[in-house]
């Protein structure tokens, strides 16, 4: 792809303190690696990349749901139903998909997310990604990042219905929700 940036050797190694810096892969609409860049480059230039969505629920049931910090690149104090992120360059869906689980909710130790499905998102304003969505049960006691997770709780099922309305949510976990349910409805003959 012209113009898009290169992990090579004349770059300088990405800053793990500077998320704008982690290398993504960039894919076509068909999830197919077309190359890589920096993250903050992908977001800018809105290259198509990766992410996983990780509903967590407590042993109850119950939902994990957070608002995000000021400081997120993207959606910054928005509210989330899901755990997740971007896929780093290289890196699996499962793979990121249990990394991200385990670095939000801060927990060691959590179970393999369980794979559910895949759609793209595009909100036809120059952000698209692919999004892999996954389940997971965390009996464990939380401790959130404190830079990525400003509020936290688990709610009901029936609570976080109620607050779709009430709160400002991010449009890609709002997405991901929506596809969710329709997973999860009963299909009809």
């Amino acid at each position: 792809m012209a113009g898009m940036s290169t992990h090579s050797h004349e770059s300088t190694p990405a800053d793990p303190a500077d998320p704008a810096a982690e290398i993504l892969d960039i894919v076509d609409e068909n999830d197919e690696v077309i190359g890589q860049s920096p993250r903050g480059e992908a977001y800018a230039r809105g290259l198509r990349h990766r992410c996983v969505f990780i509903q967590a629920r407590d042993a109850r049931g119950r939902i994990f749901v957070h608002r995000r910090t000021p400081t997120k690149l993207v959606f910054p104090s928005l509210y989330d139903m899901f755990v997740g992120g971007v896929v780093g360059a290289g890196e699996s869906y499962d793979g990121a998909a249990l990394r991200e689980a385990e670095e939000e909710l801060g927990v060691t130790g959590l179970p393999r997310p369980e794979p559910l499905f895949k759609f793209l998102y595009d909100n036809g304003a120059g952000q698209s990604w692919w999004s892999a969505v996954y389940e997971v049960r965390c009996e464990l006691p939380v401790h959130p990042q404190v830079e990525e997770v400003a509020w936290h709780e688990f709610l009901s099922e029936d609570e976080v219905e109620r607050r779709l309305g009430e709160w400002e949510w991010v449009p890609d976990g709002l997405a991901a929700y929506e596809h969710l349910r329709a997973y999860r409805s009963p299909k009809s003959p």
